[in-house]
């Protein structure tokens, strides 16, 4: 199907997912990167150059090569390689000066639209096809813009997309016997150890890999209340009762750390605490060469409510 019959087809399908009976209340789309072209548009993402892993102990550098980060055939690509490289240790919001190097055994690719482009509230949507393989973990996710309650978790993370280990074997995968589960998540709370976490797995209902073939990954994110998607059916609905900061900042406030504008990202990492920790541990070499790709992020707000955006959501 043609993109903009698909563009076309997504604005209707979202504005009929208003669940007022306003007809000011629909989703409107107000970003979007259909990853057209042969090159990234650098007016919407910003590559990371980073070796520091994450805060997890991954083993990456995050490069802005085209081996790492390509845009070809309408879609992006972020490449995980098995290749010793050296460069910057953090990105510059959290570096030293001066900021010292590091070298890692592996690179791989993470765009973020940091400092470009970020939202309050508003539903957004990812189609993405994972990796496969022991030690990979992709994501597509977002952290807040300004941080207004603190550094992590004090101000919160949203995780729209994760997945770690697809096809190795899993002893608590259910209907399987390899990992073939999406993860969403919502990371908040106190500075470590007092962090916490609201999460689901969840595999896909038509018993493949999320791996197979593409998948629409979505988040919807309203005042008090966040909700997750994967193909349209959702996995994960949390509200501020769920969620708190360990902030004085917040003041009382219940929605906090979830009511501040947050930008987008999406990376591959390659090991770290999670992937290493479960399913065949370690990192298996062999999951190298390997590729996130991704048709398209889309970003809607809710017409006619973008100070809740809540009459767009699904209560």
């Amino acid at each position: 199907m043609h993109r903009s019959i698909v563009l076309a087809a997504a604005v209707m399908m979202a504005g009929c997912a208003a669940q007022d009976d306003s007809p000011d209340a629909q989703w409107e789309l107000v970003w979007s990167d259909d990853f057209d072209g042969d090159a990234l548009d650098r007016t919407k993402w910003s590559p990371e150059e980073s070796c520091w892993g994450g805060g997890n102990d991954e083993r990456q550098c995050y490069t802005d090569r085209p081996e790492n980060i390509e845009v070809s055939e309408g879609l992006l690509r972020l490449r995980g390689r098995k290749e010793q490289f050296t460069g910057p240790l953090r990105p510059p919001e959290i570096a030293e000066d001066p900021n010292p190097a590091r070298t890692q055994e592996y690179t791989s690719g993470k765009v973020r639209s940091k400092g470009l482009a970020a939202w309050k509230y508003g539903r957004i949507e990812v189609r993405a096809k994972v990796p496969s393989g022991q030690g990979l973990w992709p994501a597509v996710w977002m952290m807040p813009d300004k941080s207004a309650y603190g550094p992590w978790p004090l101000s919160g993370e949203i995780d729209i997309l994760e997945t770690v280990n697809i096809g190795a074997d899993c002893d608590e995968c259910p209907g399987s016997e390899i990992e073939n589960r999406t993860v969403s998540a919502l990371h908040f709370g106190d500075l470590p150890p007092g962090n916490d976490l609201v999460d689901q797995k969840t595999p896909l209902a038509t018993g493949k890999l999320p791996s197979d073939e593409f998948n629409t990954y979505a988040v919807e994110w309203g005042e008090g209340l966040i909700v997750f998607f994967v193909n349209g059916e959702e996995h994960l609905r949390a509200s501020s009762d769920d969620w708190f900061t360990g902030s004085q900042l917040a003041d009382s406030n219940a929605n906090a750390p979830f009511d501040q504008p947050f930008y987008v990202m999406a990376n591959l990492a390659v090991g770290g605490k999670w992937p290493e920790r479960d399913n065949e541990k370690g990192l298996n070499p062999d999951s190298l060469p390997a590729e996130l790709q991704i048709d398209w992020i889309r970003v809607y707000q809710c017409a006619g409510d973008r100070d809740t955006g809540r009459a767009c959501m699904q209560k």
